[in-house]
């Protein structure tokens, strides 16, 4: 006979067994309202007030999607979803992202009442407290379960096509007639601002064009965002416009109630191989509470305790805050099995496979492991003075297709600029529609929806290490996905070039100036400016192997000469000491990039003078702030305070490395449009003028 759970006391849904120590009035108030809910009510009602609950302790959040969305969540979390609650990273799951972030207590419920480890009940009631495993918004390396970072809006269905990229590529590469390893869907829960935001049309254009058939976005579509009815700013047939990105559009009109039609429209989706699908699942926000359903009330804040009782009485439930009905939690908990056995049936397919395929079977086991191959650094390129200068694009040209035979997780490519950016693997192919093994990825202009694809491969689990290109300048297109890149520990590798007004004719537009010094004050983040190409190879070598966390490379559009003491594993100093005394010189000039090669010369100058010299190459910030004190000091010591910085970009954030007489050529406004000799030579980028300015910091 089912069972309630009073009080902590499991009881039968007989009157004649309660006890007459309880309130039996009550009692039969809690049997009534059981029995008037059917088991997915309940399941979908635990979802509800769960987020009802968490919000309504923290007093902040974000409760109305979780109560709108709930239905469609529990019938893609029941029926179709392919999880192991406790083993998170199992790999062949499939992957579930809450692109809606801010509606966080969905996941943070779907987490906890599926038998998730990382999240318990006391999480969900610590909800966005300090420490929580339960933050505001779903962060991946906080929360097992969560795959991607998300909360600014757009984000998290580009991450999706991000995972289902990597998804296709795997299973192209790995899978076999006879043998089926990897085959995951991923899934996506969307907002209306998510469709607002244009970074979702970038990457949702792309997976149209790629058609990524085991792509599948549940559209949260309940016209309210916080500033009211959409109704406002937001009135375009979304349905019509992914048609035209080339998914199939499935309306659900009533996915308050008909768990029916949501179930068809996934059963639909999953059917369609050949594009992504868009569910677009029309809801009301907020379902259940009274008086705030369907407004922008109930989107980013607490009920309120006399709302919270009105949706209790509402929705018929009975219970205390924070309690789940013991049959809604059993029935959830049915995940735990059904996911063990999933997990034991893929790992007895892959002992299949690994007796067919040895060979392919070792290398994906090294992917996922995120092990490279030992001695894999033996192919970077190395380069002498006598070697022919080559700009940095072209060094990093060399030296990613040095990488890629070598390590066949490299996957990547340019907004349309490969050609300019130097980003092609030479014989890997175009990753396309139907040709999902190739390695080069076209993503077209789309800057912002690249970073953030990226993203999503680099957190898919698989190995895959995605880089991808454009001019420095438009690093701005994609610094949300760049700043979120650092966040949630994904290492992307951005490459950057055209890295100062040294690029020339096409002006100040194009010019980065303030860009640099933005992009270094990113946590997280670590921005090379290599000087030549054993730099080059060496900030390469460094972004492959740290896997947690992003990289950008600024690279030139001119020539450089090879440094005389440049190397390869001094980038991982940060800074190091190219040339000069290692006593207390008389002057330190610093530079990165072009700028080194500048001091080098400058250096021999005053030299020819008689003055002792040192010239610093500082490739990387972020990896110099990581050495110890000794080591700086060695570097910069801390009795020789006259120095001058050499570098073609603003001087925001040089003023710790300065020090207290010293000085910077350095550029405090926009550029110009002239040839990139003219530009450099307006802005003090000259011999003459280095050595003027370091006489002029010596006092001499």
């Amino acid at each position: 006979m089912p069972t309630i759970l009073h009080n902590g006391i499991r009881y039968s849904r007989s009157f004649r067994t309660l006890p007459l120590s309880l309130n039996r009035r009550s009692f039969l108030t809690e049997i009534m309202v059981v029995a008037a809910q059917s088991l997915e009510e309940l399941c979908i009602n635990s979802i509800r007030f769960l987020a009802i609950d968490g919000v309504e302790k923290a007093k902040s959040g974000h409760p109305g999607l979780p109560m709108g969305a709930a239905p469609m969540s529990f019938v893609l979390w029941d029926k179709f979803l392919r999880f192991n609650p406790k083993n998170p990273k199992w790999f062949n799951r499939d992957r579930f992202v809450l692109s809606a972030g801010h509606g966080s207590m969905l996941q943070y419920a779907l987490l906890y009442l599926t038998g998730y480890d990382s999240v318990t009940i006391d999480d969900i009631k610590q909800f966005r407290q300090l420490g929580s495993r339960t933050p505001g918004h779903p962060e991946n390396f906080e929360t097992p379960g969560v795959e991607v970072t998300t909360g600014p809006l757009g984000q998290g269905i580009c991450n999706g096509v991000g995972l289902a990229m990597a998804e296709a590529h795997m299973a192209a590469t790995f899978n076999k007639p006879d043998a089926t390893i990897v085959d995951h869907y991923t899934y996506v829960i969307m907002g209306d601002g998510c469709n607002m935001e244009g970074v979702s049309g970038e990457a949702c254009s792309l997976a149209g064009h790629l058609g990524l058939g085991k792509l599948i976005a549940l559209y949260d579509d309940n016209h309210i965002s916080i500033d009211g009815d959409t109704e406002v700013s937001f009135t375009e047939d979304v349905g019509k416009r992914y048609e035209a990105y080339g998914w199939q559009v499935i309306t659900v009109p009533d996915g308050d109630t008909n768990l029916e039609a949501i179930q068809s429209a996934i059963e639909a989706a999953k059917k369609e191989t050949s594009k992504p699908t868009l569910i677009k699942v029309r809801t009301t926000i907020g379902f259940g509470s009274p008086n705030k359903a369907n407004t922008a009330g109930v989107h980013g804040a607490a009920l309120g305790g006399d709302e919270v009782a009105a949706t209790r009485k509402n929705l018929g439930w009975d219970y205390e805050p924070f309690v789940v009905p013991e049959d809604a939690l059993n029935h959830w908990r049915k995940a735990i099995e059904r996911g063990a056995k999933l997990e034991e049936d893929w790992n007895a397919t892959f002992a299949n496979y690994k007796s067919k395929y040895a060979e392919e079977a070792a290398l994906f086991e090294r992917l996922l492991s995120g092990k490279l191959p030992d001695g894999w650094e033996k192919c970077l390129p190395t380069y002498t003075p006598e070697d022919k200068g080559l700009a940095t694009r072209q060094t990093s040209e060399k030296t990613l297709n040095a990488i890629a035979p070598v390590l066949p997780e490299l996957i990547g490519g340019s907004a349309d600029l490969t050609h300019s950016n130097l980003t092609l693997l030479k014989g890997f192919g175009d990753f396309q529609k139907g040709s999902y093994q190739n390695r080069n990825l076209r993503f077209g202009v789309r800057e912002h929806g690249m970073g953030a694809i990226c993203n999503g491969i680099a957190l898919h689990g698989s190995g895959l290490i995605p880089y991808c290109a454009t001019f420095l300048v438009f690093a701005d297109y994609m610094r949300a996905a760049i700043r979120l890149s650092a966040l949630s520990e994904a290492g992307v590798i951005y490459v950057m070039t055209h890295d100062s007004v040294a690029l020339g004719e096409d002006g100040p537009t194009h010019q980065p100036v303030e860009t640099l010094a933005s992009l270094r004050a990113i946590p997280n983040l670590m921005v090379f400016r290599p000087a030549d190409g054993n730099e080059t190879s060496g900030a390469y070598k460094i972004a492959i192997e740290r896997r947690h966390q992003p990289s950008l490379l600024a690279m030139t559009r001119q020539a450089l000469p090879n440094l005389d003491g440049s190397s390869i594993d001094a980038v991982a100093r940060g800074a190091y000491i190219l040339s000069g005394s290692d006593d207390l010189p008389d002057i330190i000039l610093v530079g990165t990039g072009s700028e080194v090669s500048l001091c080098v010369t400058a250096a021999e100058k005053l030299r020819a003078e008689g003055h002792k010299v040192r010239v610093v190459s500082m490739p990387c910030w972020e990896l110099f702030e990581e050495q110890d004190e000794a080591y700086k000091n060695t570097i910069f010591p801390k009795a020789d305070q006259k120095r001058l910085v050499v570098e073609a970009a603003s001087s925001f954030g040089w003023h710790k490395y300065i020090g207290s007489e010293g000085d910077m050529i350095s550029i405090e406004r926009f550029g110009v449009s002239a040839p990139g000799g003219e530009a450099m030579k307006k802005f003090g980028y000259t011999v003459e003028n280095v050595v003027e300015r370091a006489k002029a910091v010596m006092g001499k």
